[in-house]
């Protein structure tokens, strides 16, 4: 569950930088929830990002 079927957010990498400027390796992962969808007149479970939820990209199924 990392990567978003609706916008195609995935995880970003990058390092964390110490005070001595040690780096080492980070990741940062979108929240992505699995939720009912509706689809034309089908309901189908897919991985979205809570951003696309709360924006409306996606119709929640009830």
């Amino acid at each position: 569950m990392a990567k978003c079927e609706v916008c195609g957010k995935a995880v970003l990498f990058g390092h964390n930088v110490s005070h001595s400027n040690k780096k080492t390796s980070k990741i940062w992962h979108p929240n992505v929830q699995k939720i009912r969808v509706v689809e034309g007149n089908k309901v189908v479970r897919k991985n979205v990002c809570t951003r696309c939820i709360r924006s409306g990209a996606v119709r929640k199924a009830i």
